[in-house]
């Protein structure tokens, strides 16, 4: 019986300095995942409590912290820097980070071979044919976010290029009423809005920060990929260096912006033509022909 005991007590000993050596563990985890993904835990989590919380909150958010942590050890300094670019490049889509957008990533890797795998299959498909369609499904996946940033950044480029226009004239009307740049720029950015105006807002608050205008101002060309607005700050930074006047140079720069819009628009216009002719080949001329030579044909096979 003392043997048992003895036993007994040692058992217990290692079974208490094993659960003290997890609890330690599980403290720790929770502060680092507190601190790095920026959502609060509770230090002690009874079962009534547990009932009361959703199965998002108890099974779903807890999954998905455990994958942000694995996910921000494995992604290197530089892939994060070439994320977080073309993110904000495409204007922060859904307000992702790096590593939500890894996360959609993989999810959309999973999702859609899923989805054409069980498509070709309800379709009865041989295995052949349902192993080209996850093929398919995998490329698919692959290539959809990165289209989908392609997409997002074209269509703010285009965007920040229609406003460009006004945003100079607005800006060149303030400087030539005596603000200066910076406040100018404040001015234009509390009263409008767009792309251009939230750009300038983060130079603004930037160069509040301690940056210089100039990094500052290629920050904007950086996240806005459009070859009016590089041209457009290159003017601007070279304007400062050189001291020339900030209202001659924005004067300038809106003449080229509405020249090179009026030839954009000129090149289009050229191209309608071109782009006209499949649809007309396609579907308007065969159903001419129809009409025209339909009763002559007719009357030709009745003669014969």
């Amino acid at each position: 019986m003392a043997y048992l005991m003895y036993g007994s007590t040692i058992l217990l000993c290692l079974i208490g300095l094993m659960m003290v050596r997890v609890e330690k563990k599980k403290a720790l985890k929770n502060r680092i995942s507190s601190v790095l993904i920026g959502m609060p835990v509770r230090e002690e989590i009874t079962s009534e409590d547990m009932k009361k919380m959703s199965f998002s909150n108890r099974v779903v958010q807890p999954i998905l912290v455990q994958l942000k942590l694995r996910l921000k050890r494995r992604i290197t300094s530089e892939k994060k820097e070439k994320i977080d670019m073309k993110l904000l490049q495409a204007g922060s889509p859904m307000g992702m980070t790096a590593v939500e957008f890894r996360m959609a990533q993989m999810v959309v890797l999973i999702v859609i071979p899923l989805l054409f795998i069980g498509y070709s299959m309800l379709l009865g498909f041989s295995f052949g044919v349902t192993l080209i369609a996850a093929l398919m499904g995998i490329g698919f996946a692959i290539y959809l976010p990165s289209y989908y940033l392609k997409v997002k950044t074209r269509s703010r480029g285009r965007n920040a290029v229609k406003e460009l226009p006004d945003f100079l004239d607005l800006l060149t009307v303030s400087i030539e009423a005596g603000l200066g740049f910076d406040s100018a720029l404040s001015k234009i950015v509390s009263k409008k809005s767009g792309v251009l105006s939230k750009e300038f807002q983060r130079c603004l608050e930037e160069m509040r920060l301690g940056r210089t205008r100039r990094e500052a101002l290629s920050g904007i060309r950086d996240r806005i990929v459009a070859e009016d607005i590089k041209t457009l700050i290159a003017s601007i930074i070279q304007a400062e260096q050189l001291g020339i006047g900030m209202a001659q140079i924005l004067n300038v720069q809106s003449a080229e912006v509405r020249s090179r819009r009026k030839q954009r628009a000129e090149e289009q216009a050229m191209k309608a033509p071109i782009k006209m002719l499949f649809p007309l080949v396609m579907f308007i001329f065969p159903c001419i022909f129809i009409i025209v030579l339909g009763p002559a044909v007719i009357g030709f096979l009745d003669a014969f």
